[in-house]
């Protein structure tokens, strides 16, 4: 099976109720009722030309998900790695079109080169007060991407699959806040730290698609605040 067919399989077992692979603590009933809505764009693509396949350890080798690093002056997670995203405008028609003009701000991606296959279901984030809608997409298409607002975002990347789902490079991200101490999956490839909500995000797709393999959860980083 492609990874397209993998990630379409598993959108559709959640659409139906057969797959529920995310935290409970990102339960929308945790935010209240005055939540702000918002969208990620979760954006896999090939690096290369031919699909490529899931069925080994540690494949697929040449699938990639675009990420950003948000800049260290925004007053809401600075200098967060991130999927490309952010809150509804009035003039969205729908969050999916939220993520998509997000994706365009930040990233400069085209648009028409994205095939959505589904929206997820809403996650949310009690710190921030918002109701966060992960747009499940493939990149079709690809084309260039950087940065086109330093003031919004300090790096654009395309990270490989494979380095993410490497044990080598998974960790549990560990920090404390205000006498709270808050952990979860976390990735550190190439020396940047991917946690918190992109990562449990990733983490929950990852082992619904069944591409996860075992890694030691006991291995911790711990973060600044």
């Amino acid at each position: 099976m492609s990874a397209r067919r993998d990630l379409e399989a598993l959108a559709d077992g959640i659409r139906a109720g057969r797959i529920d692979p995310f935290d409970s603590r990102w339960h929308p009933k945790l935010v209240g009722h005055a939540a702000r809505e918002a969208a990620v764009l979760v954006l896999f693509g090939a690096l290369d030309s031919f699909s490529p396949a899931s069925g080994e350890p540690l494949s697929p080798a040449d699938l990639d998900v675009l990420l950003l690093k948000r800049a260290q002056t925004l007053g809401s997670h600075p200098g967060q790695v991130a999927f490309p995203g952010g809150g509804r405008d009035p003039g969205d028609a729908s969050l999916v079109e939220c993520a998509l003009r997000e994706a365009v701000e930040e990233t400069g991606l085209d648009p028409l080169g994205v095939d959505v296959l589904a929206e997820l279901p809403a996650l949310g984030l009690g710190a921030s007060g918002f109701l966060v809608t992960p747009v499940l997409a493939w990149w079709a298409s690809p084309s260039p991407v950087d940065v086109v607002d330093y003031a919004e975002s300090a790096q654009v990347f395309r990270t490989p699959v494979r380095e993410l789902i490497d044990p080598a490079n998974r960790v549990t991200g560990v920090i404390r806040r205000r006498g709270v101490t808050f952990s979860s999956p976390a990735f550190l490839v190439s020396d940047v730290l991917v946690w918190g909500f992109t990562a449990m995000v990733l983490d929950a797709l990852f082992e619904g698609l069944r591409w996860s393999v075992p890694w030691d959860r006991e291995r911790k980083h711990y973060i600044s605040p």
